[in-house]
């Protein structure tokens, strides 16, 4: 079992995604990160609602609250809320309508430089890499990313063909970086993200390997300090 997390940052050309493995459960300085990033969700999730109501939509914070069922809220849960209030008839609507980039109720997420998430996950002895770059993964993205404390990328996941797969995996190979794969699965219904069924992307387990030797090397430091 390795413990991880799926973090959103601020990097090259936008939004990305950065995986982080092997993450000490209950570690103090990650949960006050995660609970921060929560609040900031929260209070993003309360804009959007603020702006459905102004489009006319019945909608409320205790209706996106009910989705999320106690999680982290997202877009997903004010979708859900729309479905449950009849306003839309299924996720994808409710993107198209007023969720999506440059519909009604779009609200920006407010996302931590990529230096402050590798800085925190690599503190606590976890290895972190880039996920699913799709067209972004060219070199110069790959080389800011080295600079700001990247060790791995994804080379396979579902919305990668086999061309682009085997390019940043050449990449990885050149600039130092560690391979990994994933499906990305965040549930069924899941919108706005292409993944697949949990164990149907057939990762070489000596990518596996390779990351718990970066792990094992890093917590071994820590206890010769």
């Amino acid at each position: 079992m390795v413990a991880g997390c799926e973090f959103s940052v601020a990097g090259p050309g936008g939004e990305m995604h950065l995986l982080a493995y092997f993450l000490p459960p209950g570690d103090p300085a990650v949960e006050r990160f995660l609970a921060d990033q929560r609040a900031k969700r929260a209070s993003r999730a309360g804009e959007i609602v603020r702006r459905l109501q102004r489009s006319g939509v019945a909608i409320t914070d205790d209706d996106v609250r009910a989705a999320a069922s106690g999680g982290a809220i997202g877009r997903p849960h004010v979708a859900r809320a729309l479905i449950a209030r009849s306003a839309v008839r299924d996720l994808q609507e409710a993107f198209d309508r007023f969720l999506g980039q440059g519909r009604p109720a779009f609200v920006p997420k407010e996302l931590p430089p990529v230096r402050v998430v590798t800085d925190l996950v690599r503190s606590g002895g976890g290895v972190v890499a880039a996920a699913h770059l799709k067209d972004r993964g060219v070199r110069p993205v790959l080389e800011q990313l080295v600079k700001a404390g990247v060790e791995g990328v994804e080379v396979l996941h579902p919305s990668h063909d086999e061309a682009t797969s085997r390019r940043i995996g050449a990449l990885a190979a050149e600039l130092g970086l560690l391979a990994t794969g994933g499906t990305d699965w965040h549930g069924r219904g899941a919108v706005d993200r292409p993944n697949a069924p949990l164990g149907s992307v057939d990762v070489p387990e000596s990518w596996l390997h390779a990351l718990e030797r970066v792990h094992a090397g890093r917590a071994t430091r820590e206890v010769q300090r």
